[in-house]
């Protein structure tokens, strides 16, 4: 057989076989999370998947043998499917959840076991006090699964570790385990295995953190193309019922449903893919004046808003003595959301400052490290000295540190009240770290060159995570404001002809047969419009917030100006169809 003829033939296993393959391995993976369960696969399939079937057939045939609306026809077997498709897949999207949560935070799992393992401690205590950091989730659990494997069933740390690898789902976390396992076999530290593991494993979650931004752009051009096809389909659901005479409130009510469910949906998968990087840390037993600034500002944001909501409110319902109609309604709908900038501008000015204190603190951490070791002294000693340095906005706090440790504080307590004002996720991880590290006897030096080495390229990460972030924030105004337009272009045309008064009763031809004009609310519809104003910004902020791993407030400022946006474009919209079409 001449090479023309293997590529030609369609049994070769090169040719005609990926989709085959890609659903094998997809089968295969549902399979291997049914094995991982903890609950036993046929318990599962009786009392999940089996009664979601059923409640999938009976939804089929309610619709071929009741006599239902189309509205209501079309929707009933889409959530038996729904949920058939749901349970079946349950346990692998668990699974992936799982995977995800491990790998999101490997990193900072194995630095701390690098730190752990440089200490005067049994290697085997290394997996038992990182298996008690609740905060490291799935990892701590697998670390605690290894111990009770050494305790319970007397077995070795590296049987214990070859064991657990076979379970875990995550192919990083499993590669990670089986290497560890071999390299105790054959005699090496956990310290020197950890150490030379600590390029690759950053290297590996860089690629992951990476491959996430690009997913995410995926992500982004989807939603473009879907946003467009949905916005030119509300359009067609305004316009078209003056020609086909069908009830434009119940189509435009449709399509605007879809829209929002179509941006949930959306909103989901960019929470799913992208990184888990959080920014901000909240001590859970102290309450800082950051907290409580961001609290008032919150409270008297959110309360000016509510007076406005009541004072439109009052003007839409006729109570006051201003016209309602002198404002276009848009407007009416922006105008309470104004207030909320005062807690946005309130958390950006709080999230600046916690970026600085983190690209201060891996000089401030190396220095640190690098002053014990040379002058043999306490942190306190070391700290007299730093305090007087320039490490920008975590100069106060280092000096407050400095300043506790000399009142002779528990430094544990001290340490904590320094990540609670400095309230970034990453100084409070590493600086409990360098603690634990320097409190059992660590190298200080080798301790702060880890540190700022493993923050150094997080930082660097971010970086590109920021790029990503302006991308999305373009994508998403770019987008609001032209499906804003196309919703109130159609508005406005149907209005204009809705109102232009012509008399076809002594027209040869019968032009009202034609075009309908009577079934329009055209007031309840601008509303549904402006509903769907506010929802696209509430949804796109979410979305931006997701992506740039700030604090939820953060999103009141791209609320108000999505809405603000939206509100002058959808009333000088209007304003442009009726002075162009006007006769």
């Amino acid at each position: 057989m001449s090479a023309e003829d293997v590529e030609a033939d369609p049994t070769t296993p090169e040719s005609g076989t990926l989709d085959d393959l890609e659903l094998g391995d997809l089968v295969d993976s549902i399979m291997a999370s049914y094995r991982r369960m903890s609950m036993p696969a046929f318990t599962y399939a009786i009392l999940i998947v089996v009664p979601s079937v059923v409640f999938l057939i009976a939804t089929v045939l309610t619709v071929l043998f009741v006599d239902l609306p189309l509205f209501v026809a079309v929707p009933i077997p889409m959530l038996g499917a729904l949920s058939a498709v749901t349970a079946v897949l349950y346990p692998k999207i668990k699974q992936d959840q799982r995977r995800t949560r491990m790998e999101n935070r490997f990193h900072l799992f194995v630095t701390h076991m690098t730190i752990l393992s440089t200490t005067n401690i049994d290697r085997v205590e290394v997996f038992r006090r990182i298996g008690a950091e609740e905060e490291y989730g799935p990892l701590a659990e697998e670390a605690r699964r290894i111990v009770q494997l050494i305790d319970a069933w007397n077995q070795s740390l590296d049987d214990a570790c070859r064991m657990r690898a076979k379970k875990v789902p995550s192919d990083l976390v499993a590669d990670f385990l089986d290497r560890l396992a071999y390299t105790i076999n054959s005699g090496e530290t956990l310290e020197s295995y950890l150490t030379s593991e600590q390029d690759a494993i950053i290297k590996n979650y860089a690629t992951v953190y990476e491959g996430q931004l690009e997913n995410l752009q995926v992500m982004k051009d989807l939603y473009l193309s879907m946003v467009l096809s949905v916005t030119f389909a509300l359009v067609f659901a305004t316009v078209l019922p003056i020609l086909s005479g069908t009830n434009p409130t119940m189509t435009v009510s449709a399509v605007v449903v879809l829209y929002s469910f179509i941006q949930i949906g959306f909103l989901y998968a960019i929470y799913t893919l992208a990184p888990s990087d959080p920014l901000w840390y909240f001590p859970e037993d102290v309450t800082t004046s950051t907290e409580w600034r961001l609290r008032i500002a919150v409270v008297v944001g959110v309360g000016l808003s509510l007076l406005l909501v009541v004072g439109v409110l009052a003007i839409q319902l006729g109570w006051t003595r201003i016209d309602p109609h002198v404002v276009p309604l848009p407007m009416y709908a922006a105008v309470p959301t104004t207030p909320l900038l005062i807690p946005g501008f309130v958390a950006r000015a709080e999230e600046e400052r916690v970026k600085d204190r983190d690209d201060s603190f891996t000089s401030f951490i190396r220095a640190l490290g690098a002053s014990e070791t040379a002058r043999q002294t306490t942190t306190t000693r070391v700290l007299q000295t730093l305090r007087t340095k320039e490490f920008g906005a975590l100069t106060q706090l280092i000096d407050d540190l400095y300043k506790r440790l000399n009142l002779r504080i528990d430094a544990s307590r001290a340490w904590r009240y320094f990540t609670a004002d400095a309230h970034s996720y990453l100084i409070q991880k590493f600086s409990e770290m360098y603690l634990i590290g320097r409190q059992m006897g660590g190298d200080p030096k080798h301790l702060g060159d880890l540190i700022s080495g493993n923050m150094s390229e997080v930082q660097q990460l971010r970086q590109r995570r920021n790029q990503a972030v302006s991308t999305m924030i373009g994508v998403l105004y770019g987008i609001s404001a032209a499906a804003t337009f196309a919703f109130f272009i159609g508005l406005g045309i149907v209005d204009v002809i809705s109102g232009l008064g012509l008399d076809f009763s002594n027209s040869a031809f019968d032009v009202g047969s034609i075009i309908s004009t009577d079934v329009y609310d055209l007031e309840l519809i601008e509303y549904l419009l402006v509903l769907t104003v506010l929802v696209n910004a509430l949804l796109s902020s979410l979305m931006i917030r997701v992506v740039d791993g700030g604090h939820k407030v953060n999103a009141y400022i791209h609320f108000v100006v999505l809405t603000w946006i939206s509100a002058v474009i959808g009333s000088l919209t209007l304003r442009l169809v009726s002075s162009l079409l006007s006769v």
